[in-house]
């Protein structure tokens, strides 16, 4: 299966991760194209940074506030000349752009940097680009931000910006400082990468490179290559029947004194703080009483904390651990699936399980098919069945199962 990986070693922003991708082979007349439609044709050059051959991209385009509304105006302009996935990828990232700035900013009216037509453009021309390569999904290694303080529309700032955090909260990335001084990830590099996660780094497993690509940001550190590396790999590889692996901790406790209710609300607080998975089956203890056998699968690294949350929220006095518990894991992408129901057309989200270089397993995402199925007023079955039917028909023309 074909995977990107990018490697921010040196941190992030739109125009490099557009220029690694280009580097890695993208189709650089089709990301020129629709990024021309909301900037003057972009120059795209090769530099050195610290000895390192890379592309650089140059928008020359001036600072505009606008309005998440104007934003989307100005992608829709670029949809003539870029693929429909692509649209959207770039419409959610501005979406994420917004909501950090929100939890940032309260409620504002205008986006300032990242509102700018070089902003727009790069993001366009990296979700075009990340479409010409026909990966199946996008691994994120460790994104360095930087440190010491910036200045910006809102004035002086820390590193890494307000913005920057909230959008790498919650996103699963993992982050370091990095060597140098200043905002080495900006917020819409944030945007991106977060955006285009859909493996974790820890499930590649091994794999044969197909092609590497740098992108060069705008400073040139002497003792630090600033450019981001992109890979093409092909995880199927010398040890194709092999699934990846990865260690995990099982707690357990067993409940006889707490409510349904309660064990609901554990359950969730075990998934918000980093769980693999939480469960509770019922089961008779002693005395015949009814109760609860409560199991939680974490990280190794997350064992002590998550048995702690487990007697706080559950009361119990005792938490049973099976270390380091050998687990085979399947690969998997979550795939955004065009499907029509009752004239109406919608991306819909499924996730796909690979194995051996094709995808052997389906199953739509529940929320969104609910919440279609309710505006729809037919079953949420039919909804979920026509959804990975047509998930099925997709795949079937662009990977060979298993």
């Amino acid at each position: 299966m074909r995977i990107l990986v990018l490697n921010p070693f040196h941190g992030a922003a739109g125009d490099m991760i557009t220029a690694a991708l280009l580097d890695c082979g993208a189709d650089a007349e089709l990301v020129s194209t629709a990024m021309q439609a909301v900037v003057a044709k972009p120059s795209i050059t090769r530099v050195s940074r610290c000895g390192i051959s890379a592309i650089k991209i140059g928008t020359h385009a001036t600072a505009v506030h606008r309005t998440i509304e104007e934003v989307v105006q100005r992608l829709e302009t670029a949809a003539p000349h870029m693929p429909e996935d692509a649209l959207a990828t770039a419409k959610r990232i501005f979406l994420r752009i917004n909501a950090a700035e929100e939890q940032v900013h309260g409620a504002h009216t205008h986006f300032h940097e990242v509102g700018a037509d070089d902003a727009i453009a790069d993001v366009i021309g990296a979700c075009t680009a990340l479409d010409t390569l026909n990966v199946a999904g996008v691994a994120i290694l460790p994104v360095a931000l930087g440190h010491g303080t910036a200045e910006g529309s809102h004035g002086t700032f820390p590193i890494p910006a307000p913005a920057t955090v909230a959008l790498l909260a919650g996103s699963g990335l993992s982050t370091l400082p990095g060597v140098d001084e200043g905002e080495l990830c900006t917020p819409t590099g944030a945007a991106v990468l977060a955006e285009f996660s859909s493996i974790s780094p820890s499930e590649l497993g091994t794999f044969t490179i197909l092609s590497v690509g740098y992108g060069a940001g705008t400073r040139d550190p002497p003792h630090t290559p600033n450019v981001l590396r992109a890979m093409v790999v092909d995880t199927t590889g010398s040890d194709v029947n092999a699934l990846a692996q990865d260690t995990v901790d099982v707690l357990e406790t067993n409940v006889d004194d707490v409510s349904g209710e309660v064990i609901a609300h554990a359950l969730s607080r075990f998934m918000d703080a980093g769980a693999r998975d939480a469960s509770a089956s019922p089961i008779i203890m002693k005395k015949g009483r009814p109760g609860f056998l409560i199991r939680v699968i974490c990280g190794e690294e997350m064992g002590m904390q998550m048995a702690e949350l487990m007697a706080r929220e559950l009361g119990t006095l005792g938490i049973r651990c099976t270390p380091a518990v050998h687990r085979f894991i399947a690969e998997r992408t979550i795939e955004e699936i065009g499907v029509e129901i009752a004239g109406q057309k919608r991306k819909m989200p499924v996730k796909c399980g690979w194995m051996n270089g094709g995808c052997y397993t389906i199953k739509a995402e529940f929320d969104p098919a609910r919440d279609w199925a309710a505006q729809l007023g037919i079953p949420v079955r039919d909804v979920l069945r026509t959804i990975e039917d047509t998930a099925w028909d997709r795949l079937k023309k662009t990977h060979k199962n298993p």
